[in-house]
């Protein structure tokens, strides 16, 4: 039987390359947690229109360096939990988080 493989020597193949993706902290309620959404135009299928999209991620932040409204890239990783699969590269942007007081002078708090 001949011994020989079908598979090329590793020192031909290319490393993977990374995919980071660039998206805004829509929540950081949790410790080491963080929800980002990523938005995005795309064609529609039938109509031809571009409609807006968005994908929903939930990211790794080890040392809680990202707040609600900041702009950060992720990348993939290996799981985490059940949903986590994703962790932070870098604070691209601090966001610019107003906090809304009421105004209403009558309203109840």
């Amino acid at each position: 039987m001949p011994t020989a493989t079908n598979k090329a020597p590793a020192s031909t193949t290319e490393p993977r390359k990374i995919v980071t993706m660039v998206g805004t902290v829509e929540s950081d309620k949790r410790s080491k947690s963080r929800t980002v959404v990523v938005r995005y135009k795309a064609m529609h299928p039938k109509y031809g229109k571009f409609v807006s999209r968005k994908t929903v991620l939930q990211v790794h932040d080890e040392a809680n360096d990202s707040k609600t409204g900041d702009t950060v890239e992720v990348k993939p990783c290996r799981p985490m939990s059940r949903t986590k699969h994703w962790t932070l590269v870098r604070v691209v942007q601090k966001g610019d988080l107003v906090d809304l007081v009421r105004t209403d002078p009558n309203a109840k708090a």
